[in-house]
Protein backbone atom coordinates (compact mmCIF):
# COMPACT_ATOMS: atom_id res chain seq x y z
CA UNK A 1 0.00 0.00 0.00
CA UNK A 2 1.37 3.37 -0.98
CA UNK A 3 2.98 5.50 1.63
CA UNK A 4 0.08 7.70 3.65
CA UNK A 5 0.17 11.63 3.17
CA UNK A 6 1.23 13.71 5.82
CA UNK A 7 0.03 17.37 4.70
CA UNK A 8 -4.00 17.82 5.29
CA UNK A 9 -5.00 18.48 2.07
CA UNK A 10 -3.63 14.96 0.28
CA UNK A 11 -5.02 13.69 3.48
CA UNK A 12 -9.00 14.75 2.75
CA UNK A 13 -7.99 13.85 -1.02
CA UNK A 14 -7.63 10.52 -0.37
CA UNK A 15 -10.18 10.42 2.15
CA UNK A 16 -12.62 12.11 -0.65
CA UNK A 17 -11.47 9.49 -3.25
CA UNK A 18 -12.22 7.02 -0.67
CA UNK A 19 -15.99 8.03 -0.15
CA UNK A 20 -16.39 8.19 -3.54
CA UNK A 21 -14.94 5.30 -4.99
CA UNK A 22 -15.28 3.04 -1.84
CA UNK A 23 -18.24 3.83 0.68
CA UNK A 24 -20.24 5.19 -2.75
CA UNK A 25 -18.82 2.89 -5.61
CA UNK A 26 -19.00 -0.11 -3.76
CA UNK A 27 -22.78 1.10 -2.42
CA UNK A 28 -20.96 0.29 1.25
CA UNK A 29 -23.48 3.25 2.60
CA UNK A 30 -26.50 3.34 0.70
CA UNK A 31 -26.85 6.94 2.23
CA UNK A 32 -23.44 8.57 1.21
CA UNK A 33 -24.16 9.64 -2.42
CA UNK A 34 -26.56 12.10 -1.73
CA UNK A 35 -24.83 13.84 1.29
CA UNK A 36 -21.98 13.71 -1.10
CA UNK A 37 -23.71 15.27 -3.79
CA UNK A 38 -24.92 17.58 -1.69
CA UNK A 39 -21.82 18.63 -0.31
CA UNK A 40 -23.03 17.66 2.96
CA UNK A 41 -20.22 16.49 4.20
CA UNK A 42 -17.03 17.77 6.94
CA UNK A 43 -13.84 16.58 6.34
CA UNK A 44 -11.05 17.26 9.19
CA UNK A 45 -7.87 16.73 10.07
CA UNK A 46 -6.46 16.16 13.17
CA UNK A 47 -2.70 16.31 13.42
CA UNK A 48 -2.67 15.57 17.30
CA UNK A 49 -1.05 12.00 18.13
CA UNK A 50 -2.59 11.86 21.64
CA UNK A 51 -5.96 11.02 22.51
CA UNK A 52 -7.16 13.98 24.74
CA UNK A 53 -6.49 16.36 22.29
CA UNK A 54 -8.06 14.37 19.35
CA UNK A 55 -11.61 14.36 21.84
CA UNK A 56 -11.46 17.84 22.38
CA UNK A 57 -11.40 17.68 18.72
CA UNK A 58 -14.44 15.41 18.86
CA UNK A 59 -16.08 17.51 21.01
CA UNK A 60 -15.24 20.88 19.10
CA UNK A 61 -17.02 19.46 16.37
CA UNK A 62 -19.83 18.40 17.88
CA UNK A 63 -20.45 22.18 18.78
CA UNK A 64 -19.69 22.72 15.23
CA UNK A 65 -22.49 20.28 14.59
CA UNK A 66 -25.01 21.98 16.51
CA UNK A 67 -24.33 25.41 15.22
CA UNK A 68 -24.03 24.38 11.60
CA UNK A 69 -27.36 22.09 10.45
CA UNK A 70 -26.55 22.36 6.82
CA UNK A 71 -23.42 19.63 7.29
CA UNK A 72 -24.79 16.67 7.82
CA UNK A 73 -21.72 14.28 8.80
CA UNK A 74 -18.21 14.78 9.71
CA UNK A 75 -15.09 12.90 8.99
CA UNK A 76 -12.84 13.21 11.45
CA UNK A 77 -9.60 12.03 10.09
CA UNK A 78 -6.15 11.24 12.57
CA UNK A 79 -3.61 10.71 10.24
CA UNK A 80 -0.85 10.25 12.84
CA UNK A 81 -2.65 8.63 15.76
CA UNK A 82 -3.67 4.96 16.18
CA UNK A 83 -1.99 3.73 13.58
CA UNK A 84 -2.69 -0.35 15.72
CA UNK A 85 -6.22 -1.32 15.32
CA UNK A 86 -6.49 -2.23 19.08
CA UNK A 87 -5.20 0.99 20.39
CA UNK A 88 -7.70 2.71 17.94
CA UNK A 89 -10.40 0.48 18.98
CA UNK A 90 -9.46 1.54 22.78
CA UNK A 91 -9.90 5.01 22.19
CA UNK A 92 -13.07 4.25 20.15
CA UNK A 93 -14.22 3.57 23.48
CA UNK A 94 -13.13 6.98 25.22
CA UNK A 95 -14.79 8.54 22.59
CA UNK A 96 -18.03 7.29 22.99
CA UNK A 97 -17.80 7.92 26.56
CA UNK A 98 -16.95 11.01 25.62
CA UNK A 99 -20.19 11.65 23.55
CA UNK A 100 -22.16 10.34 26.80
CA UNK A 101 -20.27 12.81 28.91
CA UNK A 102 -21.25 15.84 26.89
CA UNK A 103 -24.60 15.10 26.72
CA UNK A 104 -24.61 13.83 22.90
CA UNK A 105 -25.57 10.27 23.23
CA UNK A 106 -29.32 10.04 20.73
CA UNK A 107 -27.91 13.39 18.99
CA UNK A 108 -24.99 11.94 17.38
CA UNK A 109 -23.26 8.92 16.50
CA UNK A 110 -19.88 7.34 15.90
CA UNK A 111 -18.81 5.23 13.41
CA UNK A 112 -15.32 3.64 13.02
CA UNK A 113 -13.22 3.26 10.32
CA UNK A 114 -9.40 2.19 10.09
CA UNK A 115 -6.88 0.71 7.69
CA UNK A 116 -6.14 -2.38 9.97
CA UNK A 117 -9.77 -2.63 10.40
CA UNK A 118 -10.57 -6.79 11.34
CA UNK A 119 -14.03 -7.84 12.05
CA UNK A 120 -13.91 -9.48 15.41
CA UNK A 121 -13.43 -13.47 14.86
CA UNK A 122 -12.47 -12.68 11.14
CA UNK A 123 -8.89 -13.01 10.33
CA UNK A 124 -7.21 -10.05 8.85
CA UNK A 125 -6.98 -10.71 5.33
CA UNK A 126 -10.97 -11.23 5.09
CA UNK A 127 -12.19 -9.14 2.57
CA UNK A 128 -14.91 -7.94 4.09
CA UNK A 129 -12.96 -6.11 6.61
CA UNK A 130 -12.61 -4.16 3.54
CA UNK A 131 -16.10 -2.69 4.11
CA UNK A 132 -14.64 -0.56 7.36
CA UNK A 133 -11.06 -0.22 6.46
CA UNK A 134 -10.29 3.15 5.06
CA UNK A 135 -6.53 5.10 4.08
CA UNK A 136 -6.34 6.96 7.78
CA UNK A 137 -7.91 6.28 10.96
CA UNK A 138 -11.03 8.07 11.61
CA UNK A 139 -14.15 8.81 13.32
CA UNK A 140 -17.15 9.24 11.53
CA UNK A 141 -20.13 11.84 12.96
CA UNK A 142 -23.42 11.22 12.07
CA UNK A 143 -26.79 12.79 12.97
CA UNK A 144 -28.79 10.54 14.65
CA UNK A 145 -32.16 11.81 13.80
CA UNK A 146 -31.40 12.08 9.54
CA UNK A 147 -29.35 8.17 9.99
CA UNK A 148 -33.60 7.24 11.34
CA UNK A 149 -34.97 8.93 8.88
CA UNK A 150 -32.58 7.58 6.61
CA UNK A 151 -33.18 4.53 7.70
CA UNK A 152 -37.03 4.47 7.69
CA UNK A 153 -36.60 5.19 4.30
CA UNK A 154 -34.86 2.17 3.37
CA UNK A 155 -36.11 -1.45 2.90
CA UNK A 156 -34.65 -3.89 4.89
CA UNK A 157 -31.43 -1.65 6.73
CA UNK A 158 -30.49 -4.52 8.84
CA UNK A 159 -29.47 -6.43 5.69
CA UNK A 160 -26.97 -3.47 4.53
CA UNK A 161 -23.52 -5.40 6.61
CA UNK A 162 -24.50 -8.50 5.42
CA UNK A 163 -24.70 -7.61 2.02
CA UNK A 164 -21.58 -5.58 2.30
CA UNK A 165 -20.05 -8.80 2.98
CA UNK A 166 -21.01 -10.49 0.82
CA UNK A 167 -19.92 -7.74 -1.78
CA UNK A 168 -16.37 -7.79 -0.29
CA UNK A 169 -16.14 -11.57 -0.69
CA UNK A 170 -17.77 -11.50 -4.24
CA UNK A 171 -14.95 -9.38 -5.78
CA UNK A 172 -12.35 -10.49 -3.33
CA UNK A 173 -9.32 -9.69 -1.61
CA UNK A 174 -6.81 -8.53 -4.09
CA UNK A 175 -9.87 -6.16 -5.26
CA UNK A 176 -10.47 -4.61 -2.27
CA UNK A 177 -6.67 -4.02 -1.35
CA UNK A 178 -6.13 -2.33 -5.19
CA UNK A 179 -9.45 -0.54 -4.69
CA UNK A 180 -7.99 0.86 -1.44
CA UNK A 181 -4.41 1.35 -2.67
CA UNK A 182 -5.98 3.39 -5.66
CA UNK A 183 -7.27 5.71 -3.29
CA UNK A 184 -3.96 6.52 -2.06
CA UNK A 185 -2.36 7.83 -5.89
Amino acid sequence: MPIPATNPEQIIQHTETWVKEVVIGCQFCPFAYKVVAEKKIRFIVVEDTYADPILKALVNELQYLDTHPETETTLLILPAAFTDFATYLSFTDRAEKTLRKHRYEGIYQLATFHPQYCFSGSHEDDAANYTNRSPYPMLHVLREDSLEEALAHFPSPESIPERNIRFAHEKGLHYMQHLMASCMR
